[in-house]
């Protein structure tokens, strides 16, 4: 592929990488796909979680994704694919909770694992596919 159909994004609104990797990736395509890296609850100024609470890290988890799809030209509505790695599996149900305030209609397929650990100590990451706004 030519560099040219494959576009790095930075979301100046998200926590800065703590390790080699990009906030999102669009690929041409008519819409052009969109792929996060994976978002944990920190405070994007601080790099810090929010919470221990693993409601509060998901809903921050989902509003730093939300910008970071945003600085891709793309939305919750837009997204087809979710992932989402817990380190607890008895947080799913709290996890849910949380999730499912951003995804009210039409949620997409997911998939939830656990996981031996997080970055940061985090207790849920989450990432996306979606596609770019017409």
């Amino acid at each position: 592929m030519e560099s040219t159909q494959i576009t790095p994004i930075t979301c100046e609104k998200a926590a800065k990488p703590v390790a080699p990797f990009s906030h999102s990736y669009v690929v041409a395509s008519t819409p052009a796909l969109v792929f996060t890296s994976g978002s944990i609850g920190v405070d994007a100024q601080t790099g810090v979680l929010v919470s221990e609470d693993v409601g509060e890290q998901t809903t921050r988890a989902l509003s730093n994704l939300a910008d970071v799809l945003e600085s891709a030209n793309s939305s919750f509505a837009h997204v087809f694919k979710v992932n989402i790695y817990l380190v607890d599996m008895a947080d799913y149900a709290a996890c849910n909770t949380a999730y499912a305030n951003f995804f009210k209609t039409n949620p997409p397929a997911r998939t939830c694992v656990a996981v031996q650990g997080l970055p940061r100590g985090a207790k849920v990451e989450i990432e996306a596919v979606g596609v770019q706004k017409s």
